[in-house]
Order: structure tokens, then C-alpha cells, then sequence
């Protein structure tokens, strides 16, 4: 079964760009900030095409110039770009427009915000998918509460692994954040499955300036 990777970056970056204002820092986008030598984006798809998939589709929207001057020559060849219109949309219609881009069976889903997601972790997913007893109706998902098999999907966002046909059913006409998507397809039956994280940090996103110095501590 195939499997590809959409990475969403196509956020407002609200919050950041509150939190350098404040701080009197220079104006600079959460995913092109230095991380690990490269920027934090450019890990995260790093981490991902080290993992078991066969194509990385990334989607851009706000700021998609700013962040494509950045990393487009390093990953024009592996990695398919594409771009949301209109730009002002929520993360569900973004996850969607990737899912739209690839023929696989199977997804990979990640924000661009984590880049402290491993490779280890992403296939841990991809394996606990591949090997449930009917991939095509499980969810596996970073944990944020419990592990194992869930109760719930409260709570719960990306990176996660799902299959491509049926998740894009339920993004669709949707614009909205996931967690309320995700429990719509939780009430539906499907099988939700936490993995633990490798370290604390796999867990944190990042929204704010302070959870970026965390990050780099």
C-alpha cells in the first residue's frame, strides 16, 4: 500500500508575529527560523522524507513566497509544492488540497511546526497503520493523552496516519480546525491508535515564541 506525506505551512502565523512585535524581533516566519542548522520547516521535511513514504507534497499559503525563497531550490526536486486559492482558508481545506495532490493510498499528515517529530516516530504511524487490522478504517495518531487504543479523539491533532480516499471525504466542504473532523470520524468507528512520543518535544508545536526557544533549549 502506498504512502505519501502532506505537509500543511500555509498558516496565518498570527500568534508569532504578535509575539516578535512584542519582543521588539525582527519580523521573520515561524517555519524559516534557524533550527538545528537548517530552518524549522526544512526539518520537518527532512524528517519526513527519511521516513517510509513515497512522495512529500507540502502546502502554502500565506507567506508562500517568503517561505518558497527560502527552501524551494533545496527540495525542488523532491518534494511537490502547491499553493492554496484562495490563501485564506483553515487547516482542513489545506490538508484537503494536499490529499487532492497525491495518488497513494494512505497519508502521511504533519503541520510544518513540528519539527521535532522524528523519523522514528513517523514510521512508527506508518507501521501501526499498515499493520491494524483494517487500515482503511484507522486513525494512527500521535498520542496526547493516552496510548494504545483510544477512547477518544478529544484533544487530539496532527501528525497522523490515514487513509487518503476516506479522510478527504470528511475534509471535504469542511474549513475548520481538525480535532473537531477527527472526532466526527471517531463517532463514525474508526479505530484510533496513540503512539507515544519519542521525547516530550515531539509534542509541541510551534504557535508562540516562547514554545521556539523551548524547542531550542
Amino acid at each position: 500500500m502506498s504512502i505519501s506525506t502532506v505537509i500543511t505551512a500555509a498558516g496565518k502565523n498570527s500568534r508569532m508575529r504578535k509575539d516578535q512585535i512584542s519582543r521588539g524581533i525582527e519580523l521573520t516566519n515561524k517555519l524559516i527560523l534557524p533550527f538545528e542548522g537548517k530552518t524549522v520547516i526544512e526539518t520537518t521535511i527532512d524528517n519526513a522524507l527519511s521516513s517510509n513514504i513515497d512522495e512529500c507534497i507540502v502546502v502554502l499559503g500565506h507567506y508562500s513566497n517568503e517561505i518558497k525563497e527560502a527552501i524551494f531550490d533545496n527540495y525542488k526536486d523532491d518534494v511537490k509544492f502547491i499553493i492554496n486559492n484562495p490563501v485564506d482558508v483553515g487547516l482542513s481545506t489545506s490538508l484537503f488540497n494536499g490529499l487532492s495532490n497525491i495518488d497513494s493510498d494512505f497519508a502521511l499528515c504533519i503541520t510544518a511546526d513540528q519539527p521535532t517529530v522524528s523519523t522514528q516516530t513517523f514510521n512508527k504511524l506508518i507501521e501501526v497503520s499498515q499493520n491494524s487490522d483494517n487500515p482503511y478504517e484507522t486513525i494512527s495518531i500521535l498520542r496526547r493523552r493516552k496510548t494504545g487504543l483510544l477512547d477518544t479523539a478529544e484533544g487530539l491533532g496532527m501528525p497522523f496516519v490515514a487513509p487518503r480516499e476516506n479522510l478527504m471525504r470528511y475534509l471535504e466542504n469542511e474549513d475548520d480546525n481538525l480535532n473537531p473532523i477527527l472526532r466526527k470520524i471517531f463517532d463514525d468507528g474508526y479505530t484510533f491508535y496513540g503512539i507515544k512520543e519519542k521525547n516530550e518535544k515531539e509534542l509541541l508545536n510551534i504557535n508562540h515564541y516562547d514554545d521556539y526557544l523551548k524547542l531550542l533549549d
